[in-house]
This record gives structure tokens, sequence and C-alpha cells, in this order.
């Protein structure tokens, strides 16, 4: 019986988190960098957990995962969507709330998946590769029409003060 009384506690711990959509831990294997290159490399995973119906980034959403990359740095972002029956894309738009429903512009030049409207089918991947440039902050949101405003996108500083590039959890803008 204490067993089972045990068990019940722990699923009543877990689900509100679930339910809150909790987000998965950090991977430090997301993000590398070369320093005398001045190079970084990122994996941008789409519908990486089921976190928001799998409308979330890397399982974060809202903002709630922040990547910083000095300024003039050189920034590959390999995407993959691993959501089993959406498609998705990404481009890196100036950060300002609201966000579009339909985002077309990339702040940055070349800083855009293809098929942005469309999106990519499940298992599609696509680099992205641009200049990190100018400072500022920025989104990385998702282009396929209404997934950045169901809460796909986290944040992109693009720093002066930054010595390398870092990935963090940060909090959810709502």
């Amino acid at each position: 019986m204490n067993r089972l009384v045990a068990l019940v506690a722990a699923v009543a711990m877990v689900v509100p988190a679930l339910a809150k959509g909790q987000q998965q831990p950090v991977d430090p294997h997301w993000l590398s960098a070369n320093a005398t290159a001045k190079t970084a490399r990122f994996e941008l995973i789409a519908g990486l957990t089921g976190s928001n119906g799998a409308l979330n980034f890397n399982g974060y959403t809202d903002g709630g995962l922040t990547l910083t990359i000095p300024t003039g740095w050189t920034v590959e972002i390999d995407f993959v969507n691993k959501d089993g029956m959406l498609p998705h894309s990404a481009i890196v738009v100036a950060a300002s709330l609201p966000l579009q429903a339909v985002p077309s512009n990339a702040a940055i030049p070349r800083a855009f998946t293809v098929r942005l409207s469309e999106g990519l089918p499940p298992l599609g991947k696509d680099t992205m590769r641009f200049t990190a440039a100018p400072a500022g902050d920025y989104f990385i949101v998702c282009g396929v029409p209404g997934h950045a405003t169901a809460g796909m996108w986290i944040r992109l500083q693009v720093s002066d003060a930054a010595k390398s590039p870092t990935v963090a959890a940060t909090p959810p803008a709502h």
C-alpha cells in the first residue's frame, strides 16, 4: 500500500509540471564554438518535446531560451524538425512583441531556413549561416503562419560584451 501511495504522490507532482509545459534542461551539446575562428554552431530543434503541443524550439517556448553570440562571429544554426506531425521553419526577426502571425523579413541577412512559410516536414533539415551583426536583441521564430504567435520562439542576443557564445534558459515572456 505504501508503494501505491508513493506512486500516486509522484504522479500528482509530475502532472502539474507537464501541464505548465516545464522546460527541458539545456543540453551543452546544442552549442559549440571555435574562439580562434570566431564561429559558433547551434543545434535548433523544432518540436523536441511535446511542450506547447510540440510548438517549441529545443523544448522551450515564449523566449524561455537565450542564445548569445559575440558581435561579428559567424553563426551556423543547424535546424532540424523533430515534430512528427507539423512542418516548421526558423527566421531571426527583430525582438518585438507582439509577434507577427506571418514573419517574413529576416533582421539579419541569410538568417532564415528554406520553405519559411510552408515549413520543413518532419525530420527536415536546413542550415542558416550568417554573421552575428549588428549587436542587439532578436527572436528566432517559426515562420509557419501562427506558430510564433502560439509561443514557438526563443531569444538571440548579439552582444558586443560577450567573449564567447552561450545558451541558457531564461524566464519566458508572457
